[in-house]
């Protein structure tokens, strides 16, 4: 009998990163790759097996996602074995206010995001074409959104409100957070190993090219610092991190961007890239003498040790830090500088372990465990999707049904 399979969709503006997983039990990785440069001529297809053992490396073009979408599925019906793919599962970054759990993808879900656009516009665009693109390649898959923004939904209301008139709160204007498929995977981790998360104040550190934070007491979210749009808080690959409302006001007025100028600036010229002038990449700023990428990566650390530090005060204390993403889980240096003259609060981090790879790098006897944990986005999606589809074994076989 053909062995049932979850596929797993990270779709971002020109790539595809993908991962298939057992759809019974406890997901189960198979295979996993990315389809990168979708739309350009030098685009590339890479499928590694779970031992991480690339079978299939090769250069191709892909005009659109339904191409890139395509080529995939013929791959997976060539992989050793017989697989039946019952159900794929979305990151999807914002969800709006409304979205608390993952969701069937419906014609009023679809709808839903074509609207919150704007609200993210960097990742609901591409989101929405990989869901567009299974819809095309294969209507009859059941598909499953999963929001970054769920995992914070419940966050204490002076925590999501905003200093604007009610009137804008009303109509979704609010802190949302982003980075939830990986927070949750991060605290599911630290309850399989016997962690008492409810009896902890845990800051979380999710540092890639996208870096937020979140600061969880009794078990749950309850301040973080990405806020309304993924654009706030750290500064990151291009994005700038918070900035003083009034720059905006006065690019507009005075200089005559326009919004969409100021988009383009915020979103994609900005944070590491724009301080630096030459990456968007923390392991190539570490590795350049030029002063602004050292100028970067400066003000990232100090940035980020500002955040942990404010996050702790909505905890009232750390008990622990972890540390994941690319940048949190790759560098040891960045962590050490973070966490640098953060003493005061008990976070004091042992430089061999913190240099040898270890998973906690605190000092012995410190006050807050601080420690590095490999996050899986995917894997997470996976366990969403099986939890529906073994809660609604009614699902048909059509990707439009509610």
């Amino acid at each position: 009998m053909p062995e049932q399979v979850i596929l797993t969709l990270n779709s971002g503006s020109s790539s595809l990163k993908f991962a298939l997983f057992t759809a019974s039990g406890q997901p189960r990785r198979l295979w996993s790759g990315a389809i990168d440069r979708i739309g350009l001529p030098n685009a590339h297809f890479q499928l590694s097996d779970a031992r991480r053992t690339v079978v299939i490396d090769e250069p191709g073009q892909f005009v659109s996602h339904d191409a890139a979408l395509s080529r995939l599925l013929r791959a997976v019906a060539g992989l050793p074995g017989a697989l039946d793919l019952v159900a794929v599962g979305h990151r999807v970054v914002h969800g709006g206010p409304d979205c608390d759990c993952p969701k069937r993808v419906t014609p009023a879900i679809v709808a839903r995001l074509r609207r919150l656009k704007a609200l993210a516009p960097l990742h609901i665009p591409p989101n929405l074409a990989g869901i567009d693109a299974v819809l095309a390649t294969r209507p009859d898959l059941p598909q499953v959104a999963c929001f970054d923004t769920a995992f914070h939904h419940d966050l204490p209301p002076l925590a999501r409100m905003t200093a604007l008139p009610r009137a804008w709160a009303e109509k979704g204007i609010r802190r949302y957070g982003f980075h939830g498929l990986s927070y949750e995977y991060i605290m599911d981790a630290l309850h399989r190993d016997g962690v008492e998360i409810g009896a902890e104040r845990i800051v979380i550190a999710h540092l890639g090219n996208g870096a937020s934070m979140v600061a969880i007491r009794d078990g749950k979210p309850v301040e973080t610092s990405m806020g309304f749009s993924t654009i706030a808080g750290l500064p990151m690959g291009t994005r700038s991190g918070d900035l003083d409302p009034g720059i905006v006001l006065f690019l507009m007025q005075e200089r005559g961007l326009g919004a969409d100028e100021v988009a383009t600036l915020l979103y994609t010229q900005s944070g590491l890239l724009g301080i630096s002038g030459c990456s968007r990449n923390m392991r190539d700023l570490l590795e350049s003498s030029v002063p602004q990428a050292q100028l970067a990566v400066d003000y990232f650390c100090y940035q980020a040790r500002l955040h942990l530090a404010r996050l702790t005060g909505a905890l009232g204390g750390v008990t622990r830090v972890v540390f994941t993403g690319g940048i949190g889980e790759n560098s040891a240096e960045i962590r050490g500088r973070i966490c640098s003259g953060l003493g005061y609060l008990g976070i004091d981090v042992e430089h061999g372990a913190n240099k040898s790879g270890h998973t906690v790098i605190s000092k012995p006897g410190a006050r807050a465990i601080v420690e590095v944990r490999a996050t899986d986005e995917e894997k997470m999606i996976a366990r969403h999707v099986a939890a529906q589809l073994s809660t609604h074994r009614a699902f048909k076989r059509t990707g439009t049904e509610g």
